[in-house]
């Protein structure tokens, strides 16, 4: 008898509940991230939050700030720092027009979530603008609609 495989589907994903509720999300990226051995096992048990990150183009390359990770438990001296800044890793192409827009301003880079690819860690970032209050409220009225006609049609059905 053949022996099984294991479950090679191990997927973690780490939201920023924050993000959509606070900006209108105009662009997405897939990035990578440059990460250290024990940062990888911290994600995959899903000791991470990227609420308060924002990413920042310095010397041409793209920066992530404020993301924590958390120290590995098992890690020993070399371990890493929580909230270190990391290198996103994108083309070259996306990084220009990354650069342009932030340099327009009225526009802000966000990590909207981080997950595995297969083995790798992405960051999915977007290119956003801040929401206002009554941005906020025409939302949730539109979303209070859309719950009552969808029980409206329940109730027909």
């Amino acid at each position: 008898m053949a022996a099984q495989k294991k479950n090679a589907v191990r997927f973690t994903e780490i939201r920023n509940s924050k993000a959509l509720r606070d900006y209108s999300v105009d662009e997405r990226f897939e990035a990578g991230v440059q990460l250290r051995g024990t940062e990888v096992k911290s994600i995959r048990a899903g000791r991470a939050q990227i609420m308060d990150a924002f990413g920042r183009v310095e010397n041409g390359e793209l920066w992530m700030h404020n993301a924590h990770i958390e120290t590995y438990a098992f890690g020993n001296t070399n371990n890493h720092d929580a909230k270190r800044t990391r290198k996103l890793l994108l083309h070259k192409h996306e990084l220009r027009k990354i650069a342009q827009a932030l340099d327009a301003g009225g526009r802000a880079l966000i990590p909207l979530r981080m997950y595995f690819k297969e083995a790798l860690v992405k960051v999915e970032v977007a290119l956003c603008t801040g929401k206002q209050n009554y941005d906020k409220r025409e939302d949730l009225k539109k979303k209070a609609e859309l719950s009552d006609l969808n029980k409206a049609l329940k109730i027909r059905r």
